[in-house]
């Protein structure tokens, strides 16, 4: 449940949240599991973070109880974070880039997100409950794209620059891959915030052992060559 592509996104979400708490009342739904945004609550959080806490809240206002997961990037064929990073590393040997890459941020397989989102439905325990999910590393964005460069053996030098504010960066992400420059800017903003796992309770719920990074790459690669084939 998001709006990132608008500038009013959390107005929009906020509404969309709301609604959906109220219709699911009202039709005796007896869970609603959401999936937000990993961040400290003590840390100057970004807009799309903010916002993701005020969904969690307006989704559970109406009574219904929620269960919250919450993560950082979910590696994965067509999200969002994951096509932003596949495809700077595809298009640019060079990179100019911003403070943002030396932000931690703990990956998370989309299989693996999908079998924590399984794994808490209809569980009494996890009724009103935050949860937190991660990959098994914790790594600093740079490290992520030099990573998946690797993988597609793709040469990649980055260059930090201190001066490539967030609205020069969504610009500067518009030219080279097709993620949509508003939603960009509202994802850059939040790479200025870690995102790393601080409570692995989840793990004792629905216990498995998450893929490394290089073997979710590997299946998004291989499920985005396969859906465009």
């Amino acid at each position: 449940m998001h709006s990132l592509d608008s500038k009013d996104f959390a107005s929009l979400d906020a509404e969309a949240a709301g609604a959906f708490g109220r219709a699911a009342a009202a039709s005796g739904v007896r869970q609603i599991v959401y999936l937000g945004g990993l961040g400290r609550n003590d840390d100057e959080l970004s807009p799309h973070l903010r916002s993701r806490r005020e969904v969690e809240e307006l989704l559970g206002a109406a009574g219904v109880p929620v269960t919250v997961l919450r993560a950082g990037i979910i590696v994965g064929a067509g999200g969002l974070s994951w096509e932003m990073t596949r495809q700077l590393v595809a298009h640019l040997p060079v990179m100019i880039t911003p403070r943002w890459v030396r932000t931690r941020t703990q990956p998370i397989a989309i299989d693996d997100v999908i079998r924590y989102l399984a794994g808490v439905l209809g569980r009494d325990e996890a009724s009103g409950m935050v949860y937190e999910v991660g990959g098994p590393e914790v790594m600093r964005y740079a490290d992520m794209m030099r990573r998946v460069a690797s993988m597609r053996r793709r040469p990649l030098l980055l260059i930090p620059v201190p001066l490539l504010t967030p609205g020069l960066s969504s610009r500067w992400l518009s030219l080279v891959t097709d993620v949509d420059t508003q939603a960009g800017r509202s994802l850059i903003d939040s790479m200025t915030n870690e995102v790393i796992v601080a409570d692995d309770r989840i793990r004792d719920l629905v216990p498995f052992e998450p893929v490394g990074f290089d073997e979710a790459i590997r299946r998004a690669l291989e499920e985005g060559a396969h859906a465009s084939s």
